[in-house]
């Protein structure tokens, strides 16, 4: 396998005028209404179904009834650290793919999950952790690591090689999990309160645990919008780019800077997710097409969308015990990227 048997991420096409804008603004209008949807199905569906005319009076008047408590202290914090992390994955794997040109690069494919979980776990080991909330600062710092080190193993003469990034992202990953394995076989206490983070989850937080990732999530998307307009030049080529007056090196370090920043919050607060930074570019590029300035807005649409239905096909699955949307993701998500390894070998 060499450099040319990946296909890099497409580059735009020229701007088709008013009608392909009208076009893609509907269509992202139509996901907007999609997403509202959800979200009203997050609040209502689960293992106790919630008419959504309580779910609408526990929201506007406060009702204190058993179903809406559930609402307002269940299932609301629950939807809207799905919106976050959904809308932070999936614009961290636009940019992945954007700055690498690798239609397979995911918060997924850099390290970031198991650099993650490895941190957490060796932590939880040390340190012994028992909340999510403490997990945050040594979720954020493996993830960050081992972000850089893929990207440090898929330089070669100040370039990003795809096929680099992937051998070295896929090496990381065995790596990283088999000395998670490793230290949680030590300790069953560290077992116990690990595996549910690991497995990845919205379930049984509040939104403060948003909070110390807000600085880190806000960061990351001003810079994820302020590089948007260099991705596109950045498709035609390193060469092109330079030639049409682009900073190649200041747009990827920038770019790399907030695919850390958005994932590494994103894994930090809900634990590692699979697929989600992976399907969301691929699903609007589908709808939009390659241009980032469009790419990029809907994937902050896309990835809550892809994860709000992940977590509730979770909850109704097996009703009445719910399985972990970390799970759902990698189930949907295998078959996706099966597909999609077989479409950029062709």
């Amino acid at each position: 396998m060499n450099a040319t048997d990946v296909r890099p991420v497409r580059p735009p096409r020229p701007a088709a005028g008013r009608p392909a804008a009208l076009r893609r603004a509907l269509l992202l209008t139509g996901g907007v209404a999609l997403l509202v949807l959800c979200v009203a199905l997050s609040l209502a569906a689960g293992s106790r179904a919630v008419p959504l005319s309580t779910v609408w009076h526990a929201l506007a008047d406060g009702d204190r009834s058993s179903d809406g408590l559930v609402v307002t202290g269940l299932r609301v914090p629950r939807t809207v650290i799905g919106v976050v992390v959904g809308a932070a994955l999936g614009v961290a794997g636009a940019l992945a793919q954007g700055i690498t040109r690798n239609p397979l690069a995911s918060p997924a494919t850099l390290g970031i999950n198991h650099g993650a979980g490895f941190a957490v776990v060796v932590a939880s080991y040390v340190l012994h952790l028992t909340h999510p909330a403490q997990y945050l600062p040594f979720a954020f710092a493996g993830a960050a690591m081992s972000t850089l080190a893929v990207l440090a193993l898929a330089r070669r003469a100040g370039d990003l090689d795809p096929v680099r990034l992937a051998l070295g992202g896929t090496v990381l990953d065995a790596v990283l999990i088999s000395w998670t394995s490793a230290v949680m076989l030590t300790s069953h206490r560290t077992l116990d309160e690990a595996r549910f983070w690991l497995a990845g989850s919205l379930a049984g937080r509040q939104t403060d645990i948003l909070l110390p990732v807000l600085a880190p999530l806000v960061i990351g998307l001003v810079l994820a919008l302020a590089v948007t307009p260099a991705l596109n030049a950045l498709a035609l080529g390193d060469e092109t780019a330079q030639a049409l007056g682009v900073p190649v090196a200041k747009v990827r370090a920038a770019g790399g800077i907030a695919v850390i920043l958005l994932a590494a919050s994103s894994v930090a607060v809900a634990g590692p997710l699979s697929f989600v930074g992976l399907a969301a570019p691929h699903l609007v590029r589908k709808l939009v097409g390659a241009d980032h300035r469009w790419l990029i807005p809907g994937c902050l649409i896309a990835g809550p969308l892809l994860l709000l239905t992940a977590d509730v096909l979770g909850r109704l699955v097996l009703r009445p015990v719910e399985l972990e949307v970390g799970i759902v993701t990698a189930l949907l998500g295998a078959p996706l990227l099966a597909l999609l390894a077989r479409k950029v070998a062709r």
